[in-house]
């Protein structure tokens, strides 16, 4: 593997000890009973949702990245699909989180459309993979 897809590999492993925190400070509000947050359906579902999404983001970049040094590509377009990659399980769940981050919020504000640069991102990264893979 090339240096570049290493080094994004590294990143997305440490990332994974933050999803392990972000796992353990759900329990702790589900466990402490925490106002805004047990009694605060938007908020649970949104902040569950971005945590699952992180880990499977996160596994999902991990899976592509060899198939990354396979594509017949240049290395620009070897580091934007890096990029667009990694992006997804950033943005994504920061959507999610941020969108209510105050315990009485009971509707998503607009931060909500990190959600859809997550999307985006992990869209074109994919279709970019993908054709050239072919």
């Amino acid at each position: 593997m090339s240096p570049s897809t290493l080094n994004t590999a590294g990143i997305l492993l440490i990332t994974v000890a933050t999803i392990a925190f972000g796992g353990l400070a759900l329990l702790q509000h589900l466990a402490g009973r925490v106002a805004g947050y047990l009694d605060n359906p938007v908020r649970r579902g949104l902040w569950a949702a971005g945590h699952a999404h992180a880990g499977v983001l996160v596994l999902f970049a991990l899976v592509a990245l060899p198939y990354i040094e396979e594509a017949d590509a240049g290395s620009g377009t070897r580091t934007l699909i890096r990029l667009l990659f990694v992006a997804a399980p950033i943005l994504m769940p920061l959507g999610f989180f941020l969108s209510v981050i105050r315990p009485r919020d009971t509707k998503p504000n607009k931060l909500i459309w990190l959600t859809v640069a997550g999307g985006a991102s992990l869209t074109a990264g994919t279709l970019l993979l993908g054709v050239n893979l072919l």
